[in-house]
């Protein structure tokens, strides 16, 4: 826009420029030509004869003028219907007389052909057309584009003062979206700019602190209630009721126990970006070790397929809460028809993405059921019944690969049971060099 506008700019004021000087042009050049003339016409009268073509030889060679017999049988070309051209030939008229003969051309010979006469004597004079014509086009244009790239050097300039504290907005932005605290963005320049900065850094200051005083929320009520659930396991191991109700209401204490972690894990904030690449193949690892032992503990089976050396820019622990939540969920809700969890946690690199899949082998979800259960507090009630729970496994997943740049995908298999898809963007740095699969 910016461009287009100068550029129309440019053109109304080149066709003001031509306005104003084309008038005092034409009067210059006219009055040039009478001089020119009057001048030639002299020399010749008071020349010698053998002086004469010397002369006339000096004027062709220096000042590009040429002087010509004129004949009746001239062939004359009369000059174009330019306001320039008309404005030159009215002031030598107005000098010479009406009897004066302006020519384009004469036998064809290109140039501004003017006739004078000494006594009767009749004779062209001409000039080249460059001495007595406005300035070229070709030297205009380049003018113009140098007046135009200037101006657009300027703009750009302009724009560029203007971008910036939004580029840097814009980034501080990015930065606070990723649940990380910007830098504090300079509180000067224009007023807009200056009152959006100050608004954007209170704002700023304003979520650190909710996230610190929720933080703090989140320590008092897992030690609050949680204190109480301890104290009601040991009272019941204490007292005499029979072993039967003892393991009924220690898995109720122990879904509730459950619920309150899940709660605490989704109002927990995702940890920042690492500067520096996780192998998510270690950890997973590590997760998988730990979790193996958890699963054969409730008679299920864990198995892995993890490719090694993959990287990713997220925090090793958001990638246990992601994947755990997942193996829990196939823990828990995956069970096949003999009462046990056959999960299979998969880990491979396609192309620039990493695919983390974990699998079972139970009932599975509805193609319709899957956007709600990606809300939070959403259970499936049909397939995947006869466990409760807060319902917000797969709303933190969801939640932690929002911060992260991945995708959570859940695919029913032919086969049966579910697949639970992570997608997360591979690393492009490791360790502040290049990765060795993403050059």
């Amino acid at each position: 826009m910016l461009a287009a506008l100068m550029g129309l700019s440019l053109v109304a004021w080149l066709q003001v420029f031509f306005s104003m000087e084309m008038g005092p042009r034409a009067s210059q050049m006219g009055q040039r030509v009478v001089t020119t003339v009057n001048i030639t016409r002299t020399a010749l009268v008071y020349s010698s004869d053998t002086n004469r073509s010397k002369m006339l030889l000096d004027l062709a060679t220096n000042e590009g003028i040429q002087v010509y017999p004129r004949a009746v049988d001239d062939v004359v070309e009369p000059l174009p219907a330019n306001s320039y051209w008309q404005q030159v030939a009215a002031h030598i008229s107005a000098r010479f007389g009406p009897d004066t003969l302006l020519a384009w051309s004469v036998n064809r010979v290109p140039g501004f052909w003017v006739s004078f006469q000494i006594d009767e004597d009749r004779y062209w004079l001409v000039f080249e057309r460059e001495q007595i014509g406005l300035t070229g086009g070709i030297e205009w244009l380049g003018w113009a584009a140098a007046a135009l790239l200037l101006s657009l050097i300027g703009a750009a300039v302009s724009v560029g003062f203007v971008n910036r504290p939004l580029s840097r907005l814009a980034r501080a932005a990015q930065i606070l979206s990723r649940g990380e605290t910007p830098p504090a963005l300079p509180e000067t320049g224009p007023t807009e700019i200056r009152e959006l900065n100050a608004s954007f850094n209170r704002m700023a200051r304003d979520l650190r602190q909710t996230e610190a005083d929720r933080e703090l929320m989140l320590a008092g009520i897992s030690h609050d209630l949680r204190t109480p659930l301890a104290r009601m396991r040991l009272e019941i191991e204490m007292s005499g009721v029979s072993e039967e109700a003892r393991q009924a209401i220690d898995e109720d204490l122990a879904q509730i126990d459950h619920s309150i972690g899940q709660l605490m894990d989704y109002a927990r904030p995702a940890g920042a970006l690492p500067q520096m690449a996780t192998d998510v193949s270690q950890v997973l690892t590590e997760l998988y070790e730990r979790e193996r032992s958890h699963t054969e503990s409730t008679g299920g089976e864990l198995e892995a397929h993890i490719e090694p050396g993959q990287r990713v820019r997220i925090t090793p622990l958001d990638l246990k809460r992601l994947v755990g939540n997942l193996i829990e969920n196939a823990r828990r809700y995956g069970k096949s028809l003999d009462g046990r969890a056959y999960i299979t946690l998969t880990v491979q690199a396609e192309g620039n993405t990493l695919v983390i899949e974990v699998s079972d082998r139970g009932p599975g979800i509805a193609a319709d059921d899957i956007p709600r259960l990606l809300r939070p507090f959403s259970r499936g009630d049909v397939a995947r019944t006869g466990v409760s729970g807060a319902g917000l496994g797969l709303a933190i997943v969801d939640r932690l690969l929002g911060q992260v740049g991945g995708a959570l995908h859940l695919i029913s298999r032919e086969e049966g049971g579910l697949t639970a898809r992570i997608e997360l963007p591979k690393a492009r740095f490791r360790n502040f060099q290049l990765d060795s699969d993403n050059p």
